[in-house]
């Protein structure tokens, strides 16, 4: 077992061996584990019950984060990123119910964007919780839209048509696997790369775009299957019918992330939107960057090389602009958002905030049963506010001090 890593406000210990109930998102049955010390079941028999009783502490597995920049004051994006960064960035992802995560690399020029997944993967790959929680890499960017308002916080000038020989430099420094790249269709190029990006399991989402119906059709056809946090990455005023927005909406070929925050889409927004793709085809993402956390305070951090400022309000801005620039978000605090603005139950938490995005992690997932490892979540309500106990990853169990 590698060495524990000491995280401020963090208690990360080994596991130990136990019997676990554990709530798949059934509401009639649960799965009896038995767990050694490494976190895998040795054996695992479904139960059936009348009812889940979700009202005091309850064990489920965990969930999965497919765009994630940066957590409490470390950016993915950033120098500097080592071990103890990434372990701490972790740590606390982990203390909010995140047992998986995709760290998302966002635009920068070409030898820029080689070097920060190289120094990314190196941190994983050396740090304790990395191995266990990081199945690969999103990258967002750079064959985005440059437009105002499409670009969001990603440097315009750095935004290029689409390049087959950039992927395969970037598939060529990581250890790791690309598993979602997210793409604007009108960019040049951007179609006759998405096959290539298919032939290699790295999936395609459409994101940052101004692209027209007849655009994202192209991309659909050639195998784009994602929305990247859509209603966001947009620009503030749209045709109120012909947009890019709409058109995805539309298209059931495309699941679709959303920023459950209330910040970068309002609730009654969000509903709608929700509406439209259905649980089936919803993912919730929290696009957190290095001011996101609950024990993070406003104030000025780093994107990359751009300056963002995180406001009382919890909103994450670049300076003297109305543009938000990721969020300080965690995956509890937007379980806590869904189940009070629209009533969903765990069962459908689980399925937007796991199995939903499960689709991406490839083989990576890892859903309890026997021979498997069981990484998993302990909740508490306390009063009516759902919180995490502890989650275990792999030999070890996180939580805050």
């Amino acid at each position: 077992m590698s060495e524990r890593p000491h995280i401020e406000g963090i208690v990360v210990e080994p596991r130990s061996a136990r019997r676990q109930l554990v709530f798949t998102g059934d509401d009639t049955q649960v799965l009896r584990c038995e767990i050694d010390r490494d976190g895998i079941c040795r054996n695992a028999e479904k139960q059936s019950i009348p009812g889940i009783d979700n009202s005091g502490e309850f064990t489920t597995p965990g969930l999965i984060d497919i765009q994630v920049n940066g957590f409490a004051g470390v950016d993915f994006n950033g120098p500097g990123l080592d071990v103890k960064k990434m372990d701490h960035a972790l740590a606390h992802l982990a203390a909010s119910g995140v047992s998986c995560v995709l760290p998302t690399l966002i635009t920068a020029f070409e030898s820029e964007l080689v070097d920060q997944l190289r120094a990314l993967d190196q941190a994983v790959s050396k740090s304790t919780l990395g191995p266990f929680m990081v199945a690969g890499y999103h990258i967002e960017g750079p064959f985005l839209s440059p437009n105002e308002g499409s670009s969001g916080a990603h440097p315009a000038a750095a935004m290029i048509p689409a390049s087959q020989g950039l992927v395969e430099k970037l598939m060529a420094v990581t250890s790791r696997p690309l598993r979602i790249m997210t793409v604007a269709p009108e960019q040049e190029g951007v179609c006759e790369l998405i096959p290539f990006l298919l032939q290699n399991a790295i999936a395609c989402a459409i994101g940052h775009t101004a692209a027209s119906r007849e655009e994202i059709s192209a991309a659909i056809g050639a195998g784009a299957t994602l929305s990247t946090h859509l209603g966001n990455g947009l620009p503030h005023t749209l045709n109120k019918h012909e947009n890019p927005l709409f058109t995805q909406l539309g298209r059931d070929e495309l699941s679709a992330s959303f920023i459950a925050d209330g910040v970068h889409i309002h609730p009654e927004t969000l509903q709608t939107y929700i509406r439209a793709k259905t649980l089936a085809r919803t993912i919730i993402v929290t696009d957190a960057v290095s001011a996101a956390g609950k024990d993070v305070g406003a104030g000025i951090y780093k994107l990359a090389k751009t300056e963002i400022e995180r406001k009382p309000d919890g909103s994450v801005r670049i300076p003297g602009s109305t543009y938000l620039a990721g969020s300080s978000a965690t995956m509890d605090q937007m379980v806590r958002n869904l189940m009070k603005w629209y009533g969903f139950s765990m069962s459908d938490i689980l399925q937007v905030a796991r199995k939903n995005p499960g689709a991406f992690i490839g083989e990576f997932l890892n859903d309890p049963g026997a021979g498997s490892r069981a990484d998993l979540v302990s909740w508490r309500r306390v009063e009516t506010k759902l919180q995490v106990v502890e989650t275990s990853i792999g030999p070890w169990t996180v939580r805050s001090a």
